[in-house]
């Protein structure tokens, strides 16, 4: 199925409120967690995701692909596909392996809307004093579970397990259509 376009300048402005909040660094687990909880908040509410990456159902819970993929290249392994690589370098930067800090980069607010940020708030408060495994285990719902493992986990699904009814799944279908429409 199709998904939501990824949303780079949105991801990185999430990414750095998160950071933020976190007095400027924070573990992959934990950062890829707050992602994906107001992403399905958000999604199960208004119908539509904050950054627009697709979660792998891995072992410790769902990761958000692209995020994943960035925060490896900064890490130097390997290459990411956006030709945009630098950017992310001016605003964040990797130490010990999983640990991703904010540099210092004013953070464009007005990318997210007041619903994201009450989103992505109510993900950080959710989680933040939550341990490795205590989290992990809230990340193992029913869509994780229901996807196999290292594979993506479904949107609906997703947005199912966030409590979306099924007015806001349609709504969801959409909306996906309508973010892949090509002129």
């Amino acid at each position: 199925m199709e998904w939501f376009k990824f949303q780079e300048d949105k991801t990185t402005a999430a990414i750095q409120l998160i950071l933020r909040a976190f007095n400027r660094k924070v573990d992959f687990h934990k950062l890829f967690k707050i992602l994906y909880f107001a992403d399905q908040k958000h999604l199960a509410s208004y119908g539509r995701p904050i950054t627009g990456d697709r979660y792998i159902a891995m072992k410790d819970g769902p990761v958000p692909s692209i995020v994943y993929s960035i925060m490896k290249f900064l890490r130097g392994e390997g290459d990411f596909f956006t030709p945009n690589n630098e950017h992310f370098r001016s605003y964040f930067s990797v130490q010990d392996g999983f640990n991703v800090s904010l540099l210092d980069k004013e953070i464009n607010r007005d990318l997210l809307s007041e619903s994201e940020r009450r989103s992505l708030k109510s993900a950080f408060l959710e989680c933040r004093d939550l341990d490795f495994s205590t989290l992990r285990e809230k990340s193992h719902d029913d869509a994780w579970d229901r996807a196999d493992n290292n594979n993506e986990m479904s949107g609906l699904t997703i947005a199912q397990a966030g409590g979306a009814n099924e007015g806001i799944i349609e709504y969801i279908k959409l909306n996906i259509e309508n973010d892949n429409l090509v002129f």
